[in-house]
């Protein structure tokens, strides 16, 4: 393994490094990333790290060149081997060792892979942090030294905290789960065994080529084995997971999608007159039925950019019981340490159901009902989608819309919404409609889908 002088920008994303296995992300790149980490932690008074790495097929290897260069620099090394990414989180919180890399490409296709990373307590680098640690690495100036490697098993430590955490009801609750082949398998059945629950599996074996679907849970065509199930045992609900483990998505008794938004306003429904703070955040790509359910309740929306390393920041900083965003990353804080962790989502929603006779869809009434897209993908150069949403705030500017530029163009109408944003994540411009009929969002989704396509050229 060598120093990768001319290693690919591109991969230095918004929230993390990320990018296609071998052509973009190998051995190579994954060794002068562990330079730069080791070197600038060091750097700034650190001398151990945690380290882990999901089940991708690619991770092992870069997992253990990365820990090589790493440990070339002097740092010394806790060793996770393979985790999902909460169990990393929690390592770092029970060690008290703040700075660390995940080997990990989150939900992204099997090919992929990439490295979320913390250098301190503030949490994982994130916007110009990376752009900056970019600019670190391609210096080329490292330290030397002879770090040590020290393997730990979080596992026992990560069930202690599941154990008295939650408070099952009376009513046992038959759930399907779906990790999707996804890292979670390595301890989701473990887990889920220690409560009441008459549990169903599918896609449990962990294979990080993902045969099965897609890993992620958030999008709801992945999710079409996990509906049928559903329907096949008459559960009462479904629950998948994300390849590395920090996102759930639900499934309702009668088969239906649960978008990220509505599992909110189930939880924020339990617990604001259980917390002191009734104030939540959301990302912008939630529906305005969130901000209207927690605004009816008493409590306080607070609309925040998207982004893991965001979202689960601003909770932390504004010291809020929960918040979350459309993608399934959720932070509780009303007695969890406020990681996202997709199992711990999943059980709280079981929780919720044990201690009531209501099914998902009962839960869910009363509700301010728009109609809504999914979120929209459209493919877009990195060095063009930036450009494209640029000019789309300067067209809502010419027309003189009302509209929120802290993550993207979100135009804010009194009956319904149109925001185009670009992915920090992959290729990709993203786009999201809502409206209060039909009708309006058509009309929105042609003037705005038009407007990408016509500057995406």
């Amino acid at each position: 393994m060598q120093y990768k002088k001319d290693i690919d920008r591109n991969i230095f994303r918004g929230y993390d490094i990320r990018g296609i296995y071998p052509s973009q992300i190998d051995s190579d790149t994954a060794y002068t990333i562990g330079l730069g980490f080791g070197s600038y932690i060091r750097s700034i008074g650190k001398q151990n790290c945690v380290v882990g790495h999901d089940n991708r097929i690619s991770s092992d290897e870069l997992y253990n060149a990365l820990i090589e260069g790493i440990k070339s620099t002097g740092i010394d090394i806790i060793s996770l081997g393979l985790c999902t990414t909460p169990m990393y989180y929690y390592a770092c919180i029970k060690l008290k060792i703040y700075s660390g890399v995940m080997v990990t490409a989150s939900h992204n296709p099997k090919d992929d892979n990439g490295f979320k990373f913390a250098f301190d307590e503030s949490g994982n680098c994130k916007g110009q942090e990376i752009q900056d640690f970019l600019a670190y690495i391609l210096k080329g100036e490292f330290l030397k030294g002879e770090g040590s490697i020290t393997s730990y098993n979080i596992e026992p430590d990560y069930i202690e905290l599941f154990k008295n955490n939650l408070k099952f009801g009376n009513r046992k609750i038959k759930v399907v789960l779906d990790p999707g082949n996804g890292t979670t398998s390595i301890i989701m059945n473990k887990l889920y065994s220690m409560f009441p629950l008459d549990i169903i599996t599918i896609n449990d074996t962990s294979d990080g080529t993902f045969p099965n679907h897609h890993p992620d849970p958030c999008v709801e065509a992945n999710l079409d084995q996990l509906k049928k199930k559903v329907l096949e045992v008459n559960a009462d609900i479904g629950l998948s997971f994300d390849g590395d483990g920090d996102r759930m998505g639900m499934i309702s008794n009668t088969g239906k999608f649960i978008p990220t938004d509505k599992f909110m306003i189930i939880v924020v429904r339990d617990i604001i007159n259980k917390v002191s703070k009734k104030e939540f955040l959301a990302d912008v790509k939630c529906s305005k039925s969130l901000s209207d359910e927690i605004e009816k309740l008493g409590g306080k929306c607070i609309t925040y950019r998207t982004g893991n390393s965001y979202t689960k920041k601003a909770v932390r900083d504004l010291d809020l019981p929960f918040g979350g965003e459309l993608s399934g990353h959720v932070y509780f804080r009303d007695r969890w340490p406020g990681f996202d962790s997709g199992l711990y989502a999943g059980l709280r929603m079981l929780e919720i159901l044990s201690n009531t006779d209501k099914t998902v869809d009962e839960l869910l009434t009363g509700i301010n009902e728009y109609y809504s897209t999914e979120e929209l993908k459209f493919a877009s150069s990195d060095d063009k989608k930036f450009s494209i949403i640029e000019k789309i705030g300067e067209y809502a500017t010419s027309k003189k819309y009302k509209y929120l530029d802290i993550d993207g163009v979100k135009v804010i109408f009194q009956d319904g919404f149109a925001l185009v944003r670009a992915s920090n994540t992959g290729p990709n411009i993203t786009a999201r409609f809502e409206a209060d009929t039909k009708e309006r969002l058509e009309q929105l989704q042609n003037e705005f889908i038009s407007l990408i396509n016509e500057y995406n050229k």
